[in-house]
């Protein structure tokens, strides 16, 4: 069970700090502006997003969130990565840009699964 917990912690980790940094570069680099008009958003969708992203990392990284917040969070952030790679490709974008949300999006997975079978298994 410890080695569970200690794959959640890294994955979440990994995954919230992804959020946050990824939530300071929607607010304040230039470039994310113009990457976003490039797809095809609208710039208030960045602004949403990036608020979404901080949100949702406090959400998985506090350890009294209620756990349907948690579970929203998660589901948000799956959205979000999947939504990232189909967006990217539908603009035909080199497949290295499609690279970084599948693998935070295959640690979201290892971080819920890990969640659920380390977390809420022994709060049951």
């Amino acid at each position: 069970m410890k080695i569970l917990k200690i794959i959640y912690w890294v994955t979440t980790g990994l995954v919230a700090f992804g959020m946050l940094v990824s939530f300071f570069n929607y607010m304040f680099n230039p470039a994310m502006k113009a990457g976003y008009a490039h797809i095809g958003f609208p710039d208030w969708f960045r602004v949403e997003l990036g608020i979404a992203k901080l949100l949702g990392a406090i959400a998985l990284i506090v350890p009294k969130i209620p756990r349907p917040l948690k579970e929203w969070a998660y589901f948000g952030f799956f959205v979000n990565f999947f939504s990232a790679i189909i967006a990217h490709y539908a603009v035909n974008d080199p497949v290295v840009n499609m690279i970084a949300p599948l693998a935070v999006l295959i640690l979201l997975i290892i971080s819920y699964i890990s969640y659920h079978k380390a977390i809420v298994k022994t709060l049951k």
